[in-house]
């Protein structure tokens, strides 16, 4: 999935990627010149069940890995301020520098809700952030230099503003971690910072393999414009990236579930639907599969619904032939535009060899009516 930072339009790769022909595939997708920045992306939804990127940071910059958030705006890193309560990251902790964002300052009030935005000292801007997972970072915001290349070779060092998390409390998702890369809509975004420079026009994407890994890129020069489709970002969701409301497909036949308020959230693994839209969804595929080979395995706990064969699969290839393709159609005006998620999109192999839907319920994580596309529904 490719989405525009300015909330005006996302774009949809029409080209997929295999798992087993990722590199020379995606390399298509760009073109390598212009004056964006381009990323590599290190993870996968299963068993790793996150995406992170590597950021230098400080002076002299030193790499820590960042997890991907298109959820959250706030870019952190945990932080020896000295550190109250850290969990365990994979490099040392970042060491603050000693420019404060002020109180004053429009990023800081883009962190606080309207009417809260009070600060305790004038010169400093403190934060408190809550994730869904249950998770929170508390810290200070600081500015410093970061690292970057554009694609063109030349080389920048701006000073942006980043959270330096001296209070960390993991949620019920954590794994080791230097911090979170911010890459919401707000104005304390690092893509939101940049525009605002002047460095890069204001547009985010991410290209996620199947198999692992893939690309982030910010700026607009970087994808073939040819072979993506747009749609217009809703103004009714102010914090996340969302077409708006959409029309359920199985197999190109409509399930009848209409009018679902769609995001996108690469923060989150895997893809939820709300309480209807996943019972009909699951009441369907169980239908089709009881004529099928395949047979519930309920005593593979990897994920709420998985299914064996008469032998362990692979990889998803083994399988995808027993499911269909899902496809989410949003209207904009007269266009009507299909995001669709073909069986690698929402399928994964546990280590024991079953299939297992990665499209979870969202009332069991206290989602309610929201639909989140996660990692899972962006593989291309």
């Amino acid at each position: 999935m490719k989405s525009s930072h300015n909330g005006e339009n996302l774009c949809f790769p029409t080209v997929r990627m295999s798992s087993s022909s990722s590199s020379s595939s995606s390399s298509s997708l760009f073109n390598h010149v212009g004056s964006s920045l381009l990323f590599q992306v290190h993870g996968n939804v299963y068993p790793t069940g996150y995406y992170n990127v590597t950021m230098y940071i400080g002076q002299p910059a030193r790499p820590y890995f960042l997890d991907l958030d298109t959820g959250s705006d706030l870019t952190w890193l945990q932080c020896d301020a000295p550190c109250v309560r850290c969990v365990e990251a994979p490099h040392p902790l970042y060491r603050p520098s000693n420019d404060l964002v002020p109180c004053e300052d429009p990023i800081c009030a883009s962190l606080h809700a309207p009417g809260h935005h009070n600060c305790e000292d004038p010169a400093q801007c403190d934060y408190e952030l809550e994730y869904a997972d249950g998770g929170s970072s508390l810290g200070v915001l600081v500015k410093d230099a970061f690292a970057f290349n554009y694609t063109n070779g030349q080389r920048l060092n701006p000073r942006l503003a980043l959270g330096c998390g001296y209070n960390q409390v993991p949620g019920a998702s954590y794994h080791p971690l230097d911090g979170i890369l911010g890459l919401g809509k707000g104005k304390s975004s690092i893509v939101s910072q940049l525009h605002s420079q002047k460095l890069i026009r204001n547009v985010v994407g991410h290209c996620l393999s199947g198999g692992g890994g893939g690309f982030l890129f910010f700026g607009d020069d970087l994808y073939d414009s040819s072979r993506v489709v747009w749609t217009s970002m809703s103004s009714d969701y102010t914090k996340y990236y969302s077409p708006g409301v959409a029309e359920l497909f199985f197999g190109g036949e409509t399930t009848g579930l209409k009018n679902l308020p769609v995001v996108f959230d690469s923060g989150s693994s895997y893809t939820y639907l709300n309480r209807v839209t996943y019972q009909t969804l699951t009441s369907i595929m169980k239908k089709e599969l009881s004529a099928k080979s395949l047979k519930e395995a309920p005593e593979d706990e990897t994920l709420p619904l998985c299914w064996k064969g008469r032998r362990p699969f692979k990889n998803v290839h083994d399988v995808k032939k027993c499911f269909r393709t899902l496809a989410l159609s949003f209207t904009d005006g007269k266009t009507r535009t299909l995001f669709e998620l073909t069986p690698e999109a929402y399928l994964i192999i546990s280590n024991k060899g079953n299939v297992c839907l990665g499209i979870l319920n969202g009332a069991e994580v206290g989602l309610q009516d929201l639909n989140v596309i996660g990692g899972i529904g962006d593989f291309v």
